[in-house]
């Protein structure tokens, strides 16, 4: 799909695994110049790779996204590399407690999630938008959840996170609009991957008394299109809102998950 993106300057956070490398290797196919940046450098080097060997420019940052300093310097650093900022999308992000009430998640677990859902997307929005104002050009695509649009039993923290980035994200929407800077939030639901397999299925096949295999079928059978979302799906979303094909959306939810949030 060919969106105008070819040449953009792109940071993505989250870069290494599951959604992140499939939104990485999206934004690659569309000839975009990349900053990925994460804490575990050496888990992105090799998706860069991947990038470069399309023909494209990608840089690798350390940056832990909770760090408001790293978060700067990571946007400084892309400046210096690309001369600009167009687009920041922001994957990286956490599950928290999986299977536990409210009142059984502990104040640490919740905490952390919040920290690394909510205060990471902050720091670098707010990292980015001082170049995006300067420029009167930007796009800021965040990835949240459905279970930040509908709430979900068990996954409280997690939810309660994704519910907080939807107000950072429709606030930023209302400011950043008059300096030209469109921000959004893509939802997906339950997303194929090593998060999905490694722990929603086998904490569902455990409590329910289930295979893995059935767990993850009860799953598909919750959405209107009875299969679970990919990380492809998620990244053409996300080009989608990166793009100008997308020049009067702002501050929107999209869900991505196969008609559940909005059925």
């Amino acid at each position: 799909m060919e969106l105008g993106l070819r040449g953009r300057a792109v940071i993505i956070t989250g870069p290494a695994k599951g959604m992140g490398e499939a939104v990485t290797m999206a934004f690659a196919g569309e000839g975009c110049r990349l900053a990925l940046i994460g804490r575990d450098t050496a888990a992105i080097e090799p998706v860069a790779e991947r990038a470069r060997a399309l023909g494209v420019e990608a840089i690798v940052i350390a940056c832990d996204i909770t760090d408001e300093v790293q978060c700067a310097a990571a946007a400084e650093r892309t400046v210096g590399a690309f001369g600009r900022i167009d687009v920041l999308v922001n994957v990286a992000g956490g599950s928290g407690p999986v299977g536990k009430t409210g009142w059984e998640t502990t104040r640490d677990e919740f905490d952390e999630i919040v920290e690394l859902n909510m205060t990471g997307c902050f720091n670098t929005m707010s990292a980015v938008m001082p170049t995006l104002i300067r420029q009167r050009y930007g796009k800021i695509v965040n990835v949240g959840g459905t279970f930040g649009m509908r709430g979900r039993a068990g996954r409280m923290a997690y939810s309660a996170s994704k519910w907080g980035l939807r107000g950072i994200t429709k606030s930023f929407a209302l400011e950043a609009g008059p300096h030209n800077v469109n921000v959004n939030c893509v939802a997906p639901g339950m997303v194929e991957g090593p998060r999905f397999r490694g722990k929603v299925v086998p904490e569902m096949a455990r409590r329910l008394g289930i295979t893995e295999d059935e767990a993850a079928e009860r799953h598909a059978a919750d959405y209107a299109l009875r299969r679970v979302s990919t990380g492809e799906d998620v990244a053409q979303a996300c080009l989608f809102l990166a793009s100008d094909a997308a020049r009067q959306i702002t501050g929107v939810d999209l869900p991505v998950d196969g008609g559940w949030a909005s059925l």
